[in-house]
């Protein structure tokens, strides 16, 4: 699907712009731009969205989806850190009434996301940097990373600033039961995650 046409004249946001010509061009292809930089992303890897189907079950599961929040992959959020950033995080749980909060470019004030999560790809120390410190200003409440380069889950809370005052790293063999504030009680198993990240072997 290609981007929306931007609000505001081009020559006010000239990254926009080309962030959508790029993605008119590179249909699969994720376009962010943060702290004033255009990050483009290649399709994800089928494991990829294994590992984001497997992460959506407990979400929805635990009652998440369908009242006064959702469960949704690749809604664009609207970033404090530059005039014209946003990202797109791989799945997000938000208020229902998300719709009402739309800024630009398909793009929605971070007011209403509880949870942004991704699961990492071919460019990996942007989750593990950029985005935690662009979500961090953005006060999200909860940052979950799926680290498939280390093999690990990392729970990042309580925004100050532009970081998370709290970094928690979880290993295969833990199960990890998300902060309330998402709205539900959440646990997740984090081998069952990360196994779903990696590709299958025949045999």
């Amino acid at each position: 699907m290609s981007a929306a046409s931007v609000e505001r004249p081009h020559d006010e946001h000239p990254l926009i712009a080309e962030a959508n010509r790029l993605m008119d061009r590179n249909p699969g292809y994720r376009v962010e731009i943060i702290g004033g930089q255009l990050l483009v992303t290649p399709p994800p890897d089928g494991p990829h969205a294994r590992a984001l189907t497997t992460l959506m079950l407990p979400f929805i599961t635990a009652g998440l989806h369908g009242g006064e929040t959702e469960v949704l992959q690749g809604v664009g959020l609207w970033l404090p850190t530059d005039t014209e950033d946003y990202a797109i995080p791989d799945l997000v749980v938000a208020d229902s009434d998300f719709d009402d909060h739309l800024i630009e470019n398909n793009c929605y004030d971070p007011v209403c996301f509880r949870l942004v999560l991704e699961v990492t790809s071919s460019n990996w120390k942007t989750d593990l940097k950029a985005k935690v410190a662009a979500y961090a200003e953005a006060k999200i409440p909860v940052y979950v990373i799926v680290d498939r380069e280390h093999q690990r889950l990392h729970i990042l809370t309580d925004p100050v600033g532009n970081e998370y005052a709290g970094h928690r790293f979880h290993s295969p063999g833990q199960q990890v039961t998300l902060p309330d504030s998402i709205g539900a009680k959440v646990t997740l198993d984090v081998a069952g995650i990360l196994r779903a990240g990696q590709p299958r072997t025949a045999g």
